[in-house]
């Protein structure tokens, strides 16, 4: 029997610089014996070991929300209407409720079923701004089905949308590929080893924790591992707070090259300030016994559970106080340690996979019966 065809894709080099397109790989490479995916993207390395079982690389210059995005949108949608004649996929799935490739999917549907799948950038982004608001429903209006990763991000789109979708959102819980056992192990050293890992930008606020280590009673040592357009200012903000001797920049790392370095350290700093879908590398941290520290965001605090100590948002000063509340307590260390492993358990792979191909399916029933 021959498998379904799927069509899916982000707008980004096809590289795992984001959660997104990790996440992606992940999940398709799981939901490979029962729909054959070809992934969109643009062109990336090359050198990336991704999980799609084919890809086809996007030739349209792309554009953010603007004066120019419209045109880059029609651009996209003729490349993916020509693809989808070509393919004649079974199903969509839109990633991201907004931005070009949805759309152009959205567009380009037909009678083809859409499942549309939040990521938490899109939410931020129609929050923020009326062109991708409209793109949002635009998207969603489109869709067979919408996949959540958590109710609080549902509620956020259900009140951006004024609840006129409410009927076509699933919770599709996110997960990860889990390890065999923790790895991280934590000390009882009263200066912590402390890590951030993950894209620079302006929602990740790693500009907190480097606040924050100039504001703690003890010396702690921080390791900032990833790249980004925040990379140059956090640097320049390093050298301004004196940091040089406790905070260590390192490129961006293959994820399981990061996997084993989580046993180096004896918290994550997980210092997103406005909006998480999922929070892929903090849950991978928790998988491996490493505790979180993290700004206590709705979808977060459903998501990390016990193993993570939150604090406010943005605020340095409140960030400090965790940290020095952990130095002084190696035994809550040892128990937030713990927790973090089996909080994580609740996160498998194998689970989102599971429901997105549920959700799939009776989206392609539900398109024959109409």
């Amino acid at each position: 029997m021959n498998r379904p065809r799927l069509l899916t894709g982000i707008d980004l080099p096809l590289e795992p610089s984001c959660g997104s397109t990790i996440w992606c790989s992940d999940v398709y490479q799981q939901l490979a014996p029962d729909l054959h995916t070809t992934f969109l993207s643009l062109p990336g390395s090359g050198a990336w070991q991704h999980g799609f079982e084919a890809t086809a690389a996007l030739t349209a210059g792309k554009q953010p929300y603007g004066p120019h995005f419209d045109r880059y949108a029609d651009e996209l949608t003729a490349e993916v209407g020509a693809l989808v004649r070509s393919l004649s996929p079974d199903l969509l799935h839109a990633q991201h409720l907004g931005f070009g490739l949805a759309l152009a999917l959205a567009r380009s549907a037909g009678s083809i079923p859409l499942v549309s799948i939040a990521h938490g950038t899109d939410v931020i982004a129609a929050a923020e701004n009326l062109q991708a608001l409209r793109t949002m429903v635009e998207i969603m209006d489109a869709s067979t089905a919408v996949a959540v990763p958590n109710t609080a991000l549902a509620d956020q789109i259900n009140a951006l949308t004024q609840h006129q979708f409410a009927d076509r959102l699933t919770i599709v819980p996110w997960g990860i590929p889990l390890p065999a056992s923790p790895t991280a192990r934590p000390t009882a050293d009263h200066r912590l080893r402390l890590l951030h890992a993950g894209r620079l930008d302006a929602n990740k606020s790693t500009i907190t924790a480097i606040d924050a280590m100039a504001l703690t009673a003890r010396e702690h040592h921080l390791t900032i591992i990833g790249s980004g357009p925040e990379l140059r200012a956090l640097r320049a903000r390093a050298d301004e707070l004196g940091l040089a001797e406790r905070l260590r920049f390192e490129p961006f790392l293959p994820r399981e090259d990061l996997w084993e370095r989580f046993a180096d350290f004896d918290a994550l700093l997980s210092t997103t300030k406005q909006l998480e879908a999922f929070g892929l590398v903090a849950v991978e941290a928790q998988a491996h016994g490493l505790l979180v520290v993290y700004g206590d965001l709705p979808g977060l605090r459903h998501t990390l559970g016990t193993g993570a100590l939150p604090y406010t948002p943005g605020d340095a000063a409140s960030l400090a106080a965790c940290l020095d509340q952990l130095a002084n307590d190696p035994a809550l260390r040892r128990t937030l340690s713990e927790g973090a492993a089996a909080s994580a358990r609740q996160h498998d792979l194998h689970t989102t996979a599971a429901r997105l191909r549920d959700l799939s399916t009776k989206a392609m029933g539900r398109a024959g019966r109409d």
